[in-house]
Order: structure tokens, then C-alpha cells, then sequence
């Protein structure tokens, strides 16, 4: 018996949009902050690879372990990889996992488990392809097989589902903070490899920062990026950036802060050299006195920093910089991450 799926294997994606779709047709389930994993088990072998096909096994032993010892000897599952710590998603943890060294992958998986969600069934127990089906047939096959094979298994769980849009906009209220969002598929479609055939809904918040500093575009002459701070105990961190200011207002915005050129800028935590983004030259920044205030949008706070580059929204000159502290991206919700797999 061989598998009908072989990697490299790409999931189906999905595609952003601003509210979460409604109507009888509509499932929903929480959108996970880790790494999509496809997981293959084909006997005695294990596979688990990344949203770009990569492997991904050796760095999480304890799941293929776990894989591993489930009676069924053959399927495919797609779901998400997690470190879960006191309740919330640790991406920071998550990340360390991807070390060269097999001691140090081993220790973390030891200190701080990681778990593996499933939330679709593309190959069963029997080899047999399921891509085909409906969702709400594969959820329906999932669910089964979770009750008869997974759910003994600690490192495994099932991602809820609901077919109720009002359950869905609650996980996406109350657990702001930890979610990246909500992920609406449609029940009558077939599972579409590659494609963007889902919808998905961030969970979007907003900050008050400082502006520390900023770096020049490499084309030169006018702002780039403004580099973003955050006050803790009387030192002003940096945690991020902004580059999606008005192109229109780049010039004006360049006379603005280079009147406030001052050191040392950031009084903790500074900016890094060059990202795998940047060039040596974009890389350089220049200190301002902590004068200006922005209001931006992000989806992640993480490692003390946004993960990703927020978007610009306004001035906010009413607001003392003192008071952009990190008090406003901690996490908001006090419900446990748990409380939104089954068999936690």
C-alpha cells in the first residue's frame, strides 16, 4: 500500500479579507499563529513539511514521535505545528525549534512540547485520496478519525469548527492577542492544492510609538521607513517599523524629522544591522528626539518587537510620547489557547 500523496505537497492557502463571510455555506475555524504542516505517515516513515514544502521532522521529534505511535499506518493530515506556554502561542519558541543542532532541538522539545493541530484529512487510513470530497465530508472523516486514532495522543489535537458565525467573531474578539485570525471555508469545496480557496480574517489591533529614528529609502533623499519605539521602565525600546506612509507626503515628512535628528534615539533596545531584506545602506538609521508620536496597525507582538512591518496610520501630535508604553500590545485575552482544541 503507497500513499496517493507524495511531497513535495502544497497546502491550500487562503486569501485576506476584511470581515468574516457569512451564510449557510460557511464553516469557520480559529487561524493558528505557527507553522502550516503537512504530516505524512506511510508506514514506519514520517514526513512532516512546511507551507513551502520544506522539511520540517527533525525539528519537531516529540510530533513525529507522536505520529509515529498512532494505530493507523497511513495518511495525511494538514494542520498547524504550535508551542503552546501557559495557555497562550509562543511564536518565539516556535522559532528556536529551527536549529542546526539535534541536541538543542531535543532539549526544547523536551523543556517546551510542541503540539500538533489537524484541521483537514486529505489521505485516510486505508491510502485513500480525499481531496476531492467536500470539506464537510473530510471534516466529518477527521473528526472520526481523531475519536478512533489521535486523541490518546498528548502531542495531537483537533482544531474546533463552527458552523456558527456569531461563535466565530466571539474567538475572534476575545482571544485578540493570540489568534492570527479566522479561516472561512466553504463546506461544499474540494480540498485545492496551492490555490487560495479560503478566506481568512485578521486579528488587527493598534499602537501608539514613538518615532526613535528612521532610515532613508535606498533610492535616497526621503524617508523610508520610520523606526518605531516603545517606553518600559523610563528606556525607549525599538520594536519595529512603518513604511507605508503616503508616497505624496515623503518629502515634507523628510524635512520634518530631519529638524529632529538628535542622539541617541533609542535608550534600550536598538535597531539590528541588515535584514535578509535590506541592503548595508538601507540598514543605517538615523536617531531622533523622541518628539513624534504615530498610530499604527499590526497583527503580531512578539519577542518584544512586531513581527511583521506595521501600517501607518496617523499623527497622533495630541499624545505624550511617554505614554506609548508597552502596556498597549500586551496580550488581551485571559482565555487559554486550549480552550479551542478538542481533546486539550
Amino acid at each position: 500500500m503507497s500513499l496517493p500523496l507524495s511531497p513535495p505537497f502544497y497546502p491550500m492557502e487562503a486569501k485576506r479579507v476584511a470581515e468574516i463571510p457569512d451564510g449557510p455555506n460557511w464553516a469557520y475555524e480559529p487561524k493558528w499563529d505557527g507553522f502550516r504542516c503537512i504530516a505524512f505517515r506511510d508506514g514506519s516513515k514520517i514526513e512532516l513539511l512546511s507551507k513551502a514544502a520544506k522539511p520540517l521532522t527533525r525539528y519537531f521529534p516529540e510530533i513525529a514521535e507522536a505520529l509515529l505511535a498512532v494505530k493507523a499506518k497511513h495518511f495525511v493530515l494538514d494542520g498547524e505545528l504550535i508551542v503552546p506556554v501557559e495557555g497562550r502561542l509562543s511564536f518565539d519558541d516556535l522559532l528556536q525549534r529551527i536549529h542546526p543542532a539535534a541536541s538543542r532541538v531535543r532539549k526544547l522539545a523536551e523543556e517546551r512540547p510542541g503540539r500538533y493541530v489537524a484541521f483537514d484529512y486529505l489521505v485516510d487510513q486505508k491510502a485513500t485520496l480525499l481531496t476531492g470530497l467536500s470539506f464537510e465530508a473530510r471534516r466529518t472523516k477527521l473528526e472520526r478519525f481523531f475519536a478512533s486514532f489521535l486523541k490518546r495522543q498528548d502531542s495531537l489535537a483537533l482544531s474546533l469548527s463552527t458552523r456558527e458565525i456569531a461563535r466565530a467573531q466571539r474567538w475572534l474578539k476575545n482571544l485578540r492577542g493570540q489568534l492570527d485570525g479566522i479561516v472561512a471555508k466553504r463546506i461544499d469545496e474540494p480540498y485545492r492544492s496551492g490555490e487560495r480557496s479560503m478566506l481568512k480574517v485578521k486579528n488587527l489591533r493598534t499602537a501608539d510609538c514613538v518615532v526613535g529614528g528612521f532610515r532613508y529609502a535606498e533610492s535616497g533623499g526621503v524617508v523610508g521607513s520610520l523606526l518605531l519605539g516603545l517606553y518600559q521602565r523610563g528606556a525607549l525600546h525599538h520594536v519595529g517599523f512603518t513604511s507605508s506612509m503616503p508616497l505624496a507626503q515623503r518629502e515634507s515628512l523628510t524635512r520634518k524629522v530631519e529638524k529632529l535628528i538628535q542622539r541617541p534615539g533609542f535608550t534600550g533596545r536598538r535597531p539590528g544591522g541588515p535584514s535578509r531584506w535590506s541592503t548595508e545602506r538601507s540598514a543605517e538609521w538615523q536617531p531622533l528626539k523622541p518628539a513624534l508620536v504615530v498610530e499604527v496597525e499590526f497583527d503580531h507582538f512578539t519577542g518584544e518587537r512586531f513581527r511583521h512591518g506595521t501600517k501607518f496610520l496617523r499623527w497622533r501630535p495630541d499624545k505624550d510620547p511617554r505614554q506609548c508604553t508597552f502596556k498597549q500590545v500586551e496580550y488581551e485575552s485571559k482565555v487559554p489557547i486550549t480552550d479551542l482544541l478538542v481533546g486539550a
